[in-house]
Formats: C-alpha cells, sequence, structure tokens
C-alpha cells in the first residue's frame, strides 16, 4: 500500500529523518500562512492535513514559486511569511516591466530556427524535473508566444543528438505543428553528444531560400560543455555571418567559448546580449522568451543597397464548403479553407506561403498585430503611496487598490540566522508594506494595476485609457457633425 501525504510529511517533518532533521523548514499554519520554525524535537510530530499543506497561491508547498529557502529572507512581526511571498511575486512582476520602448527599424518577417539540444547532458537534474523536460515545456511556450508576436513569421524545429542535427519541424508558420512535434520528444530519451555545426549548416540550409526583406534566425538551447563537429566549424560560422544569419545561444550549464564566439561573429561583435548562462529555471524562461521580440535591422539593411523594398501580399477569403475538398498545403479533406486570390488554390490555414504561386497570404489582424514592434507602447510609470491613494480601483479591470497598510516592524534574517529590526524610517518601501502597485500611463494619466501593465504591454499594445479618450473624442465629434 503506498503511503498518502500526511504520512510523508510526519516523516519528512520528523527529526531523525533525512528530509528535516536541521536548518529551517517550512510549514502551513491552520489560516494557510506559511510561516518558519526551526525544525527540534517538539514540534514535528503530528500528522498534517492537505488543507495546512496548501499556502496562500492554492497550491501545495512544493509547487509554490518559493522553492529554495534563501528566496525567502525576512517575515513580519507575526511570523508570517505570506506578505513577504506577496511583496516578492509583485517584484517579479515589476521586473518584467522594463521593456525597451525605443522605437527602432525592426525586421517584422521573421524566419527563426530553434536548434534543441537532445544530449545526454539534458538528462541533468538540476533544472526540476530534468533539463530535458524544462526545455521542452519553455520552448512549446516559445513557440506560442512567438507566434503571438509575430503573426507572420515563420519557424523551424532542429533537435541534435549523437553527433547529429535531425530535423523536428519544418520550416513554416503553423504553432500547432511545432508544439505538436515538441510534444513528441517528451517520448524519447537524451542520447550521445551534440554537434553544433551539423545543427548550424542544417538550419543555414533551412534558411537558404529566405528573401532579403526576412530576418535569419537561429535560436540554440545548449545544455552541454562540448560540440563534436566534423568539421572546421570557424568555417560554418563565417558562412553564417556572410550570409547574415544571426544566432542567439541559451546556454544551461556554463559559459563556452565557441558559443560566445559563434554570438559575437554572428551578431556585429555583440554577444554580451546574445549570449546568456541561465541562472534559475525563471531566468532560463527570461532569456529564451527575449528571442521573440524583433531584432534591430542591421546596418546592411538599414542603410545599404537593399534599402526599403515592397512585398506583394495576398489577402485570402474565407469559405465554408457543403463537401470536404484537398488543402494544397498538406492534402488533406477539409469542408472550411482560405482562397489563394492569385491562383485560387485552397490553403487550410494563415499564415502562410500559397504553395502554388508563393504569395505570402495573410489576414489584416496579423499585419496590425506585428506593427507594435515599430510603435511599442511607453512604459508606465510608479506612483508612490501618496500619489495614488486617490485611486481606489483600477481604471481598466475596476479591481480595487490595496489599501495603503500600516507601518509595522518587519524581522529581516540573514543568512547566519541573526534578525534584525528592517522597519526603518528610511525604508519607506519597508515601512508601507512596498510598492504601491499602482501605474500611471504619461499620456491619458490614468491610473492601472500591475496586472493591467503587464496584459497592456505584452499581449494588448495600446493603453485602455487613451483608446477610451480616443473614442470619446471620435463620439463627439460626430455629435458635433450630426448637430
Amino acid at each position: 500500500m503506498s503511503d498518502t501525504d500526511d504520512s510523508y510529511i510526519q516523516r519528512a517533518s520528523s527529526p531523525d529523518s533525512d528530509y528535516g532533521g536541521s536548518g529551517l523548514s517550512t510549514a502551513a499554519g491552520p489560516s494557510g500562512a506559511v510561516s518558519t520554525r526551526s525544525s527540534t524535537r517538539n514540534n514535528s510530530t503530528r500528522p498534517i492535513s492537505n488543507t495546512e499543506l496548501r499556502s496562500t497561491t492554492g497550491a501545495y508547498i512544493w509547487e509554490d514559486s518559493i522553492q529554495r529557502s534563501w528566496d525567502v529572507v525576512q517575515e513580519d512581526s507575526g511570523g508570517s511569511l505570506a506578505g513577504v511571498v506577496a511583496e516578492l511575486v509583485q517584484a517579479g512582476k515589476r521586473k518584467r516591466l522594463h521593456y525597451d520602448t525605443t522605437p527602432l527599424q525592426r525586421g517584422i518577417i521573421r524566419h527563426l530556427i530553434l536548434i534543441f539540444d537532445l544530449s545526454m547532458s539534458m538528462a541533468e537534474k538540476d533544472l526540476r524535473p530534468t533539463r530535458y523536460q524544462l526545455s521542452i515545456s519553455y520552448a512549446i511556450q516559445f513557440v506560442t508566444d512567438y507566434f503571438e508576436q509575430n503573426p507572420i513569421s515563420q519557424l523551424g524545429v532542429i533537435g541534435m543528438r549523437d553527433g547529429l542535427a535531425n530535423l523536428v519541424s519544418q520550416l513554416g508558420g503553423s504553432p500547432t505543428e511545432h508544439i505538436a512535434a515538441l510534444q513528441a520528444l517528451r517520448k524519447q530519451e537524451p542520447s550521445g553528444d551534440p554537434s553544433l555545426q551539423n545543427a548550424l549548416e542544417m538550419a543555414r540550409g533551412a534558411l537558404y531560400h529566405v528573401p532579403s526583406h526576412g530576418t535569419k534566425e537561429v535560436v540554440i538551447i545548449f545544455g552541454s560543455l562540448l560540440s563534436c563537429d566534423p568539421g572546421d566549424i570557424h568555417k560554418t560560422i563565417g558562412t553564417l555571418k556572410s550570409e547574415h544569419v544571426r544566432v542567439r545561444i541559451v546556454g544551461l550549464a556554463a559559459e563556452v567559448a565557441i558559443c560566445k564566439e559563434i554570438c559575437r561573429q554572428t551578431n556585429e561583435g555583440d554577444a554580451m546580449s546574445t549570449y546568456g548562462v541561465i541562472l534559475n529555471e525563471q531566468h532560463f524562461k527570461e532569456l529564451l522568451l527575449a528571442s521573440c521580440t524583433p531584432p534591430a535591422a542591421t546596418k546592411q539593411k538599414s542603410t545599404g543597397s537593399a534599402g526599403s523594398e515592397l512585398m506583394r501580399m495576398g489577402f485570402p477569403s474565407r469559405i465554408v464548403e457543403t463537401l470536404p475538398s484537398f488543402c494544397a498545403c498538406h492534402s488533406r479533406l477539409i469542408k472550411g479553407g482560405y482562397i489563394c486570390p492569385r491562383c485560387k488554390v485552397k490553403v487550410c490555414s494563415l499564415p502562410t506561403e500559397c504553395p502554388a504561386c508563393g504569395l505570402t497570404l495573410i489576414l489584416s489582424t496579423h499585419l496590425a498585430r506585428s506593427y507594435h514592434h515599430l510603435m511599442p507602447l511607453r512604459n508606465w510609470d510608479e506612483v508612490d503611496w501618496n500619489d495614488g491613494k486617490n485611486a481606489s480601483t483600477c481604471f481598466a479591470c475596476q479591481a480595487p487598490f490595496p489599501a495603503v497598510p500600516v507601518s509595522a516592524p518587519r524581522i529581516r534574517l540573514s543568512v547566519s540566522g541573526t534578525a534584525t529590526d528592517a522597519s526603518a524610517p528610511t525604508a519607506p518601501s519597508t515601512t508601507t508594506g512596498g510598492a504601491s502597485g499602482r501605474f500611471r500611463c504619461p499620456s491619458c494619466k490614468q491610473i492601472f494595476c500591475i496586472d493591467c501593465d503587464l496584459f497592456a504591454h505584452e499581449i494588448l499594445h495600446n493603453c485602455p485609457g487613451c483608446e477610451t479618450a480616443a473614442g470619446r473624442r471620435t463620439r463627439e465629434i460626430d455629435r458635433s457633425d450630426g448637430h
């Protein structure tokens, strides 16, 4: 008979157990708030119910975002860490609010190859559950975010295992196919050593047909410390540089000299922003998702002989048939689809290139969603408690703002275990309970919560306050014209 959660926690919290014999342990009180306690022989013998195992976020303690004891460094006067955990979550959100809003010329028609390390080094368990499984999960999220922010772009996936490069999914604009191919990798096991040269050569061949108005990019998730190459990889790097293929690498183990050289040669000497080694799971996610933003146009494309050029696109109309017919892209029987305005063949999904005449087929919404990279939404200003106390609710979601907290002493725990009072009058972020969580748009002066700030900058790419003001002015003009 298998052990229950209660018996497992009873053994793990026992002072004689290998799981909780000494040091700082974490448990949940009857109210659900998480508190810290020393693991002595007088506090770990009773079973803990499933209700107590739930943290303030509703998940089990071992599933919560605070996974290491050194992530939590202070507690309040009541001994609870619930407020500290909430502040850490808010700090993580505020960290993602620093967007680069500089208007640059960017290539919004992107062709990107995601190279995935499938070698034995990905079986390491320094990332939970393993590097391999976590990388697949983040790669699936990367594919989703990539096509949300770049709907008229294309993507392909290549794997590295046993010194060879394997094609996982072909270059295309359907996120469903790429996600299904990545999901199929979960059933496989990592094996052998990677080969950067073979993978880069295959990626270069896949990007060879890309027209001059499209960008050529390669993103590599590299978890090994070596590369088994059949020839001189520096010749491959020179070829990539001459063909204007940009390479970004996310390292999972340590900094590798050849990876840094690849990024430096293919990004005009910029290796600091294109090659990074992860610090933890969250940093891994940030480095990978940073590739969703289109890169700035190179000097050759912005000022060179290429210059600006026109591109022919087709905006097909959707049809619904009573009897199914074959699509030209996958040769599948479907009742719906889109008709190419040039050659009148049917395709099943957009955006794509017409398999018959090669015309780029998109919708007007795809083009509009790609435009926000060229004119990004300005960052909103964070207001303090005194400046934003008159606003009781968020302008967008109408969620009530938290009340101004009363000044309360806080106990800060150092690594050595000594406790100090952290509620000094000179530290307003401590005496007021942290940042206010209120953000003001510099244009319309409306105040929003931090969740609406993230939604507006990451998904909506428009300010609700500015759009409301513009709609109000339009209605006033129409009303005046009617009179």
